[in-house]
């Protein structure tokens, strides 16, 4: 299965370190918003106006508490479907 082929409610992984770029309303340029192999669940798919082809996925990743963070603006590439082996 192939992350663009997912949903919402969807579990996905952090493909890597997904760092705030300085988008995030109030956030820390440069602050690691979810660690490689995070867990987290899709909350909305969006596509990108300027260029429809492009899919956003929103997405809640959980902390060492399992509590969900505030929606995430990720790329395909920012995801994995399956959780990375040990």
């Amino acid at each position: 299965m192939k992350v663009t082929d997912l949903e919402i409610g969807d579990a996905v992984y952090a493909a890597h370190s997904i760092i705030d770029d300085g988008s995030i309303p109030n956030g820390e340029e440069g602050r690691v918003l979810a660690a490689a192999g995070t867990r987290g669940v899709i909350t909305m798919i969006g596509h990108v106006e300027e260029d429809p082809e492009l899919t956003v996925f929103l997405v809640r990743f959980e902390d060492a508490q399992l509590n969900l963070s505030e929606p995430i603006g990720c790329w395909e590439e920012d995801l994995r479907v399956e959780e990375l082996s040990a």
